[in-house]
């Protein structure tokens, strides 16, 4: 027993989860091995990213495995993502960094892996920055990226790109911070500091539920700055601690600093999320204010491991894995997990406190056609964007993606449903009387059944606002749905797996006045 025991607590560490029962639930489904899930994996079809469930606008590989978003850097007009990635397989394995590139956020062009295991063992998690300043010596405007060796330990490491992050060479001399005492010991976020024209970074001590902050003048050679730990604040300390960041922002004309951390479990609604801090930096210790903690980026089930690209100037921009590690991975195939959509942050007061507000990045225009009101409290979407509606016969669908605004009086409660021809639907009800969002996403949204914590009926939220009317934004896909306010007071982020997409709308409760237009895929070979 064991010696049981002690193999289910290593792939624990190696899955980077704290419960050795979930991982073996969940890497169970992933593979298909104990759980008999593969016979509900759609079939590949012909059709470039066509298959069933396959995201339309959302970041997904063209196959393989893919989890937390890595050394997101903006270069040259370009917008860099890396991620976790198996190169090798539809499951969890062969950690390695993936890497997409865009010009506009929303069209991915997939390039070659950049980062593979060595000795020291699989790249985990990490950041990338522009160094303009050439402080480590490995060419002016030469693109760094420090991640997580996981081998017999964790340890950071750097590597560098010298043309322009196409291609990384590993540094010599890692790893750059050792380490053989912490069991979770990983993900560094660094930024630089005009103030104290010094580079940090942040990384998380997972199963101590606190983070690390060190220092360096040339990103070789650091030095340990501070510990931040949230033990005056207990639910901040479920799971363990991952994926932690660390970014200035204005707010009420001052600088403020922002410390995320993302948990893999006591999220907003059940399993992980992604929390964060408010207060002030000095170049040694960040304190965060006195605030209700925890304070969540996203109240759905939906967005982990939520970091921000760095050298973006004045926009806090970021992007999450949309997944949950209450479940881990879901029936879809030749890829397997994808993206939220990019979003941009900035920090506002409401009811006497900063608040993290998130809105879909402005470049979604590039992608959306004119809107359309709908006349009365109901619409077919398909017929109103000049699209097919859904067969039951396995035709493919004509409708890609789509955003439907409706805008609420909030003194009246209102329900937004989202339907299919098979009579799957999603639901989204305003309550007055608490100013709260609830969606629905059970049984009846579509697939649930792969796993026992999807089907969750009552996600609930705030919507952080004494606004007399509200709008209401939700972003459609194949599998992926959005809630935000116009003003990002509030997200939520969830999967969904019908057999074809909503193409149904019902407001009901209040004449609210809606409008949809339609999202254009993002897809297209070369």
């Amino acid at each position: 027993m064991n010696i049981i025991i002690a193999v289910m607590a290593l792939i624990a560490v190696a899955c980077k989860t704290e419960d050795p029962n979930v991982i073996l639930q969940e890497r169970a489904f992933v593979s298909g091995s104990s759980v008999n899930v593969e016979q509900n994996i759609p079939t590949i079809d012909n059709g470039w990213y066509r298959e069933k469930n396959r995201p339309q606008i959302h970041f997904t590989p063209e196959k393989n495995w893919i989890n937390d978003p890595n050394g997101m850097v903006y270069a040259n007009g370009i917008w860099h993502l890396y991620y976790q990635y198996n190169p090798y397989g539809h499951d969890w394995g062969n950690i390695s960094w993936g890497h997409a590139t865009s010009t506009d956020l929303f069209h991915w062009k997939e390039q070659p892996v950049v980062l593979e295991p060595d000795e020291l063992g699989y790249i985990y998690s990490g950041s990338a920055v522009l160094d303009k300043n050439n402080t480590a010596g490995f060419g002016e405007n030469a693109i760094v990226a420090m991640y997580t060796a996981h081998g017999a330990h964790e340890q950071q490491c750097i590597a560098y790109s010298t043309d322009g992050g196409m291609t990384f060479t590993k540094y010599e001399g890692n790893p750059v911070i050792k380490n053989t005492t912490h069991g979770d010991y990983r993900d560094p976020k660094v930024v630089w500091d005009d103030v104290t024209n010094m580079w940090y970074c942040v990384f998380a001590l997972g199963g101590e539920h606190t983070a690390q902050i060190w220092k360096s003048a040339n990103l070789r050679e650091w030095s340990i700055c501070s510990t931040f730990n949230a033990s005056a604040y207990p639910k901040c300390n479920d799971g363990i601690w991952e994926c932690t960041d660390l970014f200035p922002m204005q707010y009420k004309g001052e600088r403020k600093w922002v410390l995320t951390v993302n948990i893999s479990g006591g999220g907003p609604v059940l399993g992980s999320g992604t929390m964060y801090f408010v207060g002030d930096f000095n170049g040694k210790r960040f304190i965060a204010d006195h605030y209700n903690y925890p304070l969540w980026e996203d109240h759905g089930m939906d967005d982990y491991a939520s970091v921000t690209w760095s050298n973006t100037g004045d926009r806090t921009v970021c992007i999450g894995w949309m997944n949950n590690q209450a479940y881990g991975g879901y029936p879809v195939s030749p890829w397997r997990c994808c993206m939220t959509l990019p979003r941009e942050m900035v920090l506002e007061e409401y009811d006497g406190q900063p608040l993290l507000k998130t809105t879909i990045v402005s470049e979604i225009e590039g992608i959306a056609d004119d809107w359309h009101s709908v006349k009365g409290q109901t619409a077919s979407i398909s017929s109103l964007l000049g699209a097919l509606p859904m067969g039951m016969n396995g035709t493919k669908p004509s409708l890609d993606a789509y955003q439907v605004n409706v805008t609420i009086d909030t003194s009246a409660d209102c329900e937004i449903k989202l339907s299919n021809s098979v009579e799957q639907a999603y639901t989204v009800k305003y309550l007055a009387a608490t100013r709260e969002l609830v969606i629905n996403r059970g049984a009846k949204t579509g697939n649930t059944g792969f796993h026992p914590n999807f089907a969750i009926p009552d996600m609930r939220s705030s919507i952080f606002s004494n606004k007399e009317k509200v709008t209401l934004c939700v972003y459609v896909d194949q599998s992926n749905i959005e809630v935000t306010t116009d003003d990002g007071s509030v997200i939520m982020s969830t999967l969904v797996f019908p057999d074809f997409i909503y193409d149904q709308l019902m407001v009901s409760g209040q004449k609210a006045k809606s409008k949809i237009r339609n999202l254009n895929r993002v897809w297209k070979k070369d």
